[in-house]
């Protein structure tokens, strides 16, 4: 016969087992069970019903490579953050997308994953977004997964990013306009597109998606410009931390 701490021992330890298994399988269905949303993909040119075989928007020269970047930057949130990470920097539990060469190679590993989804052992851990998103959607999603910046691209010029910020804001705290700031704004830019440059990406693509490039971007002279580089610079640089 058990004595009563054997009993005990052996209900703690099936309750234990119970809960991992639950556990395990709670974040295996998390990690399938993602309902497919769609993508606006306004501003891209239709691809046609042929899937192309490497991505169009690679080369950052291509008039559509910023509107790509973004259009897929709100696809890949929508889609696949929930188990890739935020801005492509994976928890360990999927695959880290920023480290997906930026070649024939990598388009061929990507779209056989985005068009089929993937299953082990009759599990599906992605499941299948090419008829639901269409190629608009794919190669937009690729093209922001290849352009996110390396582990550690920043680093070096965080703390000068931050000194810029605090630049502009000092401006718009004054209450001073980007057409009147102009000058300043100028060699802020010209600094900034130095720094955006420098940035490597994991894949190897010839151009990062940085908070030093979105902050260029935004801060074109417009009204409210001022304020919009700070938000770009705070949320980025935080994100980075």
């Amino acid at each position: 016969m058990l004595s009563r701490n054997a009993v005990l021992c052996t209900l703690v330890a099936s309750a234990a087992a119970s809960l991992l298994v639950f556990t395990q399988t709670e974040t295996v269905r998390a990690h399938g069970d993602v309902a497919p949303q769609a993508v606006d993909t306004a501003g891209l040119p239709e691809l046609g019903d042929e899937w192309l075989a490497e991505n169009p928007w690679r080369d950052p020269e291509n008039e559509f490579w910023s509107t790509a970047v973004e259009v897929g930057a709100s696809g890949y949130n929508q889609n696949c953050a929930r188990c890739h990470g935020l801005e492509a920097i994976s928890g360990g539990l999927a695959p880290d997308l920023r480290y997906l060469e930026a070649d024939d190679y990598g388009d061929e590993w990507y779209l056989e994953r985005y068009q089929n989804g993937y299953t082990q052992n009759g599990i599906t851990k992605m499941p299948a977004f090419g008829e639901l998103l269409g190629q608009e959607a794919a190669w937009a999603i690729r093209t922001y997964i290849e352009t996110r910046p390396d582990d550690g691209a920043l680093d070096e010029k965080a703390d000068r990013l931050k000194e810029i910020r605090d630049q502009i804001t000092a401006l718009s705290t004054a209450g001073t306009s980007a057409s009147d700031a102009e000058a300043e704004v100028a060699a802020l830019r010209t600094e900034m597109t130095s720094i955006a440059d420098a940035v490597e990406t994991g894949s190897g693509a010839p151009r990062a998606d940085s908070v030093a490039s979105r902050a260029v971007a935004v801060l074109d002279g417009s009204d409210g410009s001022l304020k919009k580089a700070i938000d770009v610079l705070t949320i980025g640089l935080s994100a980075a931390e």
